[in-house]
């Protein structure tokens, strides 16, 4: 793992694309500060950048860093939840500007997943990561249901849990500044 580690840290570095496996999907990354790195990402995914994507950040003093404000609940929500949850922040900074919504939010999931973490601590800096498929199809379950376009169009493949079997993306919750909790997914 370590290896595969140093190799996706130096594409991120390089600005470049990473296919990686996540806690929840194979996903598409790139460093979430580098807005010719997230443009490359809305290419490859043919999806319109007016359309959020999530990034992942190794744990709540990370979050700090790009969100102004984290909600109590939202440590709440941390502590309680079994299952992958994605959280979507007001306010957010330090990121790319064509990776937060037009209304200033964006969506961020800490990984329970020990690649991902190791990779984000010793990039030091949030990742992208955005399903694996082209915008409109399916996301793929498992990594041989990745596309060829896919694979051809990032910089690097991570070779780690290349068997795992995807059932489900995370839950992703909308939490406002002003306490309103929303469920999207």
């Amino acid at each position: 793992m370590h290896k595969e580690i140093s190799n996706a840290v130096q594409i991120l570095r390089d600005g470049g694309l990473l296919l990686y496996p996540t806690d929840t999907v194979w996903g598409i990354g790139c460093d979430a500060t580098n807005p010719e790195a997230v443009k490359k990402v809305f290419h490859l995914k043919e999806r319109q950048d007016n359309k959020a994507l999530i990034c992942l950040v190794a744990d709540d003093r990370m979050l700090g860093r790009y969100v102004k404000e984290i909600p109590k609940v939202a440590y709440d929500l941390f502590d309680v939840s079994d299952d992958p949850i994605t959280i979507i922040y007001d306010d957010a900074q330090n990121l790319a500007p064509n990776l937060i919504a037009e209304d200033h939010s964006i969506a961020i999931r800490i990984p329970n997943d020990d690649f991902c973490f190791q990779l984000i601590r010793r990039f030091g800096k949030p990742i992208v990561s955005t399903s694996a498929n082209i915008s409109s199809q399916p996301t793929p379950k498992s990594f041989k249901d990745i596309a060829p376009q896919i694979l051809k169009g990032v910089d690097y493949v991570v070779n780690l849990h290349r068997e795992k079997i995807c059932t489900k993306p995370s839950s992703i919750i909308k939490l406002s500044a002003n306490g309103k909790v929303k469920i999207i997914r």
